[in-house]
C-alpha cells in the first residue's frame, strides 16, 4: 500500500497521485469522512440544500506485476484522536487487502538549496528494513543523518500510520522528500515542490519495480522551479548570499568536516528563519 495526504509542498500527495494516475489504478473503496472531519461546505442545487461536502479518502488498485493499493486523502484530520482512528482504519483495509508493505510519503524540511536534487529520507518501522531503505536511489536512512543521530518526529498521518503499522506487525517505510528550509517559509506563498515528488517517485519506481511516463512531472517541476527562482531573486542580496551557502551544506554523517561546519550550518538556518519570521525585513 502507498498512502499520502496534503502536507508541506504537497510532496507526497503529488508523487502518489501521479503514480496512481500513470498506472491507471481504479477506485475500489473509501473511508467515510463524516466522523473524522468537519464539512468543508454545504452543497446547494436549484436553490435547495443537497448535503454537506466532506474530504474524500479513497482506495485504488492496480495490478502491476504485483497488486498495488493506493490510499489518497484530500485532508488530514485535525484532532489527535481522529488521526489515530483514521490510521487504524487504513491499516484495517491494508490487512483486508493482504498488503505486505506500507509506504507513506511526505516532506522533510532540510538545510538544502533548491538547485540541488532533493534526497529522500527513508524511515523504516523495523530495524531489519534499514538496509532496504539505504538501497533506494538518492535516499538517506534517518540513522545516517549526523545531527539527528537517528532521532526525530514524523508529524501527522505520515508518522502515525507507520507507527500503527509497526504495532500491528506490518512492515512500513516513510519516504520524505527534502524541501529547502526557506521554501517552506516563503511568506505569503503556498509553494508546491514537485522536484522532491520526483525523487520520491524514483524510490517508488525502484522499490515497486514499476515504470511509467514522467514527462508531465518533469515539465511541472521545471515550471515551479522558475517560480521559485523568481521569488528567490526578489530576496535581498545579503539573504541570497547566506542561502547560497546551503549549496555546500552536507548534514549527512561524514569523516571530514565539509566546506561548512555544523555550527556555521546552524547559524545560516537561524538567520534564514529569523528573516522570514520578521516578514522579510533585513536590518
Amino acid at each position: 500500500m502507498i498512502a499520502a495526504w496534503p502536507g508541506i509542498g504537497n510532496i507526497g500527495l503529488i508523487a502518489v497521485n501521479y503514480l496512481k494516475n500513470k498506472l491507471e489504478a481504479e477506485e475500489i473503496g473509501e473511508i467515510e469522512s463524516w466522523h473524522h472531519f468537519y464539512p468543508k461546505e454545504i452543497l446547494v442545487k436549484d436553490g435547495i440544500v443537497q448535503g454537506m461536502d466532506f474530504p474524500a479518502n479513497k482506495f485504488y488498485h492496480k495490478k502491476a506485476g504485483r497488486d498495488l493499493i493506493f490510499f489518497l486523502g484530500e485532508t488530514q484530520p485535525s484532532g489527535e484522536d481522529e488521526i489515530y482512528e483514521m490510521a487504524n482504519l487504513v491499516i484495517d483495509a491494508a490487512e483486508e487487502f493482504g498488503c505486505k508493505m506500507l509506504y507513506t510519503a511526505g516532506a522533510a524540511v532540510a538545510p538544502v538549496h533548491h538547485t540541488s536534487v532533493p534526497r529522500v529520507w527513508a524511515i523504516p518501522n523495523k530495524e531489519e528494513l534499514v538496509e532496504q531503505a539505504r538501497s533506494y536511489p538518492n535516499a538517506i536512512a534517518m540513522s545516517d543523518i549526523g545531527e539527528r543521530e537517528g532521532r526525530g518526529n514524523i508529524t501527522g498521518l505520515n508518522g502515525v500510520l507507520i507507527g500503527v503499522a509497526k504495532r500491528r506487525n506490518l512492515d512500513g517505510i516513510c519516504l520524505l522528500g527534502e524541501v529547502p528550509i526557506y521554501i517552506a517559509h516563503f511568506p505569503g506563498h503556498i509553494i508546491l515542490y514537485p522536484k522532491a515528488s520526483k525523487s520520491i517517485l524514483d524510490v517508488l519506481s525502484f522499490s515497486l519495480k514499476v515504470e511509467f511516463d514522467r514527462t508531465n512531472i518533469d515539465l511541472y517541476s521545471k515550471n515551479v522551479e522558475k517560480e521559485i527562482n523568481h521569488l528567490y531573486n526578489e530576496l535581498s542580496l545579503p539573504i541570497r548570499s547566506e542561502l547560497d551557502k546551503l549549496k555546500h551544506v552536507n548534514y549527512i554523517k561524514r569523516a571530514d568536516p565539509g566546506p561548512i561546519t555544523e555550527d556555521e550550518t546552524e547559524k545560516i538556518i537561524k538567520e534564514v528563519e529569523d528573516f522570514f519570521r520578521e516578514g522579510g525585513k533585513h536590518g
